[in-house]
């Protein structure tokens, strides 16, 4: 009895498994749909850096006093564009790879998922 239990899970992935290489309408539908959350995710994150980065020139024309401040005897708009959003940059870097991961984790863990 656990035998069938066994083989008819692993006759659900395969199957899956199959539709995905057969290229079908599930298939396809499957494919679209991490395709989708990828896309989603990368546009996310490019408004972030977009905002981020890009508003910032917007601020010190918008307030000027602001962009007239020294750190440390650099002005505030170098440092914050010239060092600052490197690290910026390298950790939405990391949080792209880290959640485009998870995507395709959560979508074997959808394909390999047994029959319940």
């Amino acid at each position: 009895m656990v035998l069938a239990g066994v083989s008819r899970r692993d006759t659900r992935a395969d199957h899956t498994r199959t539709e995905l290489a057969q290229q079908t309408r599930v298939g396809e539908a499957l494919v679209r749909g991490l395709v989708r959350a990828q896309l989603t995710l990368a546009l996310r994150l490019s408004l972030l850096v977009l905002v981020g980065l890009g508003g910032l020139p917007w601020l010190f024309a918008i307030a000027p006093p602001v962009g007239r401040v020294t750190v440390l005897g650099v002005n505030l708009p170098w440092l914050l564009l010239g060092v600052v959003s490197f690290p910026f940059l390298i950790a939405v870097g990391w949080a792209y790879v880290w959640l485009a991961e998870r995507n395709e984790q959560d979508f074997v863990d959808l394909v390999q998922r047994p029959e319940r």
